[in-house]
């Protein structure tokens, strides 16, 4: 028996739930259920993160979390509770399985078979943003190689646990030669540890739009978080419907499972939501803890009703459904199914299934770093980076040389073009003459000068090189 944590949520969470949770112990789900409140109500009654101190605790101790989906109300200051509990609970990798139903379901992909593995904790979505100027605000990208090995080896892990035959890595390391770049280095490094899973590496445009064209091309994907959140969403969408995918959350300690869809209030109480995808998060929470046997149970049953064409109203189709059933209803026609496998959608097997093989990160020993130069960003409302660099040479120290400026990204200084738009956000970076050796104190001393010249510095950005190799990018065009 295996306790979970259950969180009805808002909108239909309540139906759906309700629905999804009679299913599977109709199926002989083999957990006690321990429920905690999250979402609008929660929000509303001033906690800001949609969760309260002790329904963390709950979580916590018991490791498994069923949530349903919940509404975040509009307004600033109000934290987003997915992302908040992936983080919270390390929930490193999220899976979106993405199936056609065809022809219960219309698809223009009728043998698409796809699961987006996504890394779930940071990249883009770390939150890390600045204004700096009047014209420009940053955000930080973030990839780290602990968050790299443990997102790719859990796609080849679910693979080789699924069955599968090939993981593909979507990056944009063609541009973002350091963080995407080190995303595909570790994949290409994890991958030769499976020579049975077949591998390849897509640029994320095209490989999005062949997704998109061709999805049988495709079988597990992985990627950073930003390109696997728009991805999942556009494969859940062709295969038929964003309300039938569910996905699971996966930590090295907790696991969260839900529909990826909202909370849909203006359906809310209404019997008519369709409970599918959080069935499916279910589903994968069964396989998750070992009821594998009750988790194969329940998606041949769901299968073989969808099968039926006995549907809900948002997949309910004139010549292709049979009945259309409110959200109740369909939980009673998924339990009388419980036993039967559907004879033209392909059965699952999850009996079998061995557990995944996740050992924890394991820190590299360290490289040899060292200090190169520094980017000093530089907030100036001029538009000539020849004057702004008349100004910033008096910041220059004996042997350490403005040797470009660029702004957003863009060289244009030296040989710059006067075609190129500037703002008023600067990068100027400095750089040790051969032969001399740059260190800390001498930034420091190139900040007292651009106190004295009254230039106004925003941050400053360290240059490294590791084990001998320049760690940080050219300026676009140098």
């Amino acid at each position: 028996m295996t306790r979970i944590t259950v969180a009805k949520g808002d909108g239909i969470g309540p139906e759906i739930m309700d629905a999804t949770l009679e299913i599977i112990l109709a199926a002989g789900a083999r957990i006690e259920i321990e429920e905690i409140e999250v979402g609008e109500k929660v929000y509303l009654a001033g906690n800001t993160s949609g969760i309260a101190a002790e329904s963390w605790d709950i979580i916590r101790r018991n490791k498994i979390f069923l949530k349903a989906p919940i509404t975040t109300p509009q307004g600033g200051g109000y934290k987003s509770l997915n992302v908040t509990t992936r983080k919270f609970l390390g929930l490193y990798s999220n899976v979106r399985p993405c199936m056609s139903l065809h022809p219960f379901v219309s698809t223009k992909h009728p043998i698409m078979d796809v699961v987006i593995v996504r890394e779930n904790e940071e990249d883009l979505y770390a939150g890390i943003e600045h204004q700096q100027t009047d014209e420009v605000v940053q955000c930080l990208k973030l990839i780290s190689r602990p968050g790299c090995e443990k997102i790719v080896r859990y796609a080849f892990e679910y693979a080789k646990q699924q069955n599968r035959k090939k993981v593909t890595c979507f990056t944009k390391d063609n541009i973002m030669k350091q963080t995407d770049g080190l995303f595909h280095q570790v994949f290409d490094e994890i991958a030769r540890e499976y020579p049975e899973i077949e591998n390849e590496h897509w640029i994320i445009d095209i490989g999005a739009a062949k997704m998109a064209d061709t999805p049988e091309a495709f079988d597990v994907i992985v990627m950073p978080n930003l390109y696997g959140d728009v991805l999942s969403d556009v494969a859940a969408q062709i295969t038929g419907s964003v309300g039938l995918a569910g996905s699971a959350n996966i930590g090295e300690e907790c696991a969260m499972f839900e529909a990826i869809h909202g909370s849909a209030p203006r359906r809310a109480g209404q019997n008519v939501a369709n409970p599918s995808g959080l069935l499916q998060g279910a589903i994968m929470m069964l396989n998750h803890i070992g009821q594998t046997d009750v988790a194969e149970k329940v998606q041949n049953a769901w299968l073989k009703t969808i099968e039926d064409g006995t549907h809900t109203y948002d997949i309910y189709k004139e010549g292709v459904s049979k009945q259309k059933l409110g959200t109740k209803e369909f939980a009673q026609a998924v339990i009388a199914n419980l036993g039967n496998k559907p004879s033209i959608l392909k059965p699952v097997h999850y009996s079998n299934n061995a557990a995944l093989n996740l050992p924890k990160y394991k820190r590299k020993p360290a490289a040899n770093k060292q200090l190169a130069g520094v980017d000093v960003f530089v907030h100036w409302a001029g538009f000539d980076p020849n004057e702004l660099a008349d100004r910033v040479k008096k910041l220059e120290l004996d042997g350490i040389t403005l040797t470009m400026i660029t702004n957003r990204g863009i060289k244009v200084w030296p040989d710059g073009f006067k075609e190129t738009f500037c703002t008023d956000h600067w990068i100027c970076r400095f750089k040790p003459n051969d032969g001399v050796e740059i260190n800390k104190n001498h930034i420091i001393e190139i900040l007292k000068n651009a106190l004295t010249e009254n230039i106004d510095t925003i941050k400053t950005e360290n240059l490294y090189s590791f084990d001998g190799k320049a760690a940080y990018s050219l300026g676009q065009g140098q």
